[in-house]
């Protein structure tokens, strides 16, 4: 079924609005996560401080996008095949079965993902990048959409395993929850009370099937061939800073051409503006470097490299074109 730009975009806002009866005040991480699953290789990595509702999040997506969801606990002595699933005998019909892990869903969560050693997390890589699992030679295919939600804790590190770069480059995107305003929190409280009990009732907005063809439209989303060159200058320019040992692979570049087209689309537009870009800059690439030793210390270093590359690379000015004016008149310097 075709969906139009306009549909897509009412439906999106549909999820979000349903999200947000279980988390408050966090309306454009929550577009963001959005953006990611409206798009092939969608996977999300969530870095933040403990009770600030990440696994929430992942459930609420889950619910209200109508796909399966399983969650995993990484811990350091859980193996590759509590992800993959292997085979067993079974006794009864005397011959070996398979039986498949929890990766076998639309959405997992990978909780406390570096708490597993890199031979674990290497269990999701096969599985993140060509949406399949190879067991005892046999490939399967993993249902689709296929989506993986991480999450890590920034401040603890004893016990626990840096995700290689590898692992990193495979999420679409690296995001920050962020405390709640104390407004908010009050609002957190008040639902909790009138609700009197922990879980919340969610509405299935959408689909499996009707996510597809949200992503389908996707590819329908104009893009201007200087706008794609900028997405090229930004993530090139981060190989080129002081202070960066490596730069953003051109997975990097996918990336932004992928969110920027569904945050353009979110927003019920159906071409990109420079803006959707920038606002997935530092989310999209800031995963992808490897800053000098000497930075390593440095707080928000990755960040401060990133406003210098934005504020480097310039930003794409065209005339009047084939849109009309309101789309020409987005393309302003400073725009």
């Amino acid at each position: 079924m075709t969906v139009s730009i306009m549909q897509m975009s009412a439906k999106s806002g549909q999820v979000i609005r349903e999200v947000e009866r279980a988390i408050v005040g966090k309306r454009e991480l929550l577009e963001k996560i959005m953006a990611a699953a409206l798009v092939s290789g969608g996977h999300v990595l969530l870095e933040d401080y403990p009770g600030l509702a990440k696994t929430l999040i992942a459930k609420s997506f889950a619910v209200a996008l109508g796909l399966e969801f399983k969650r995993i606990q990484f811990t350091p002595d859980l193996l590759p095949g509590d992800i993959t699933g292997g085979y067993v005998f079974d006794r009864e019909q005397n011959r070996f079965v398979l039986r498949k892990g929890p990766v076998f869903a639309n959405i997992i969560l990978a909780d406390e993902i570096n708490r597993a050693s890199p031979k674990t997390q290497s269990a999701l890589l096969e599985a993140m990048q060509e949406y399949q699992v190879t067991l005892e030679g046999e490939t399967m295919r993993l249902p689709e959409p296929f989506i993986v939600i991480a999450t890590q804790n920034p401040i603890e590190y004893e016990g626990t395993f840096p995700l290689p770069e590898a692992q990193l480059d495979r999420f679409i995107m690296k995001l920050a929850v962020g405390y709640p305003s104390a407004d908010e929190e009050q609002e957190i409280l008040r639902r909790r009370r009138e609700r009197q009990r922990d879980e919340f009732d969610l509405r299935q907005i959408t689909d499996a099937e009707e996510l597809r063809d949200m992503r389908q439209s996707i590819e329908r989303v104009h893009l201007d061939p200087d706008i794609e060159r900028y997405m090229i200058d930004l993530v090139a320019a981060t190989r080129q800073r002081r202070g960066v040992a490596v730069g953003s692979s051109p997975r990097g570049s996918l990336a932004l051409l992928k969110l920027s087209r569904a945050w353009a689309a979110i927003q019920g537009r159906d071409y990109v503006l420079p803006d959707d870009v920038k606002t997935f800059v530092k989310p999209a690439l800031i995963h992808r470097l490897i800053l000098e030793p000497d930075l390593w210390m440095t707080r928000h270093a990755a960040d401060e490299v990133l406003n210098d590359v934005m504020r480097a690379v310039g930003v794409p000015v065209i005339a009047a074109a084939s849109k009309g004016p309101a789309v020409a008149d987005a393309f302003r310097p400073g725009a």
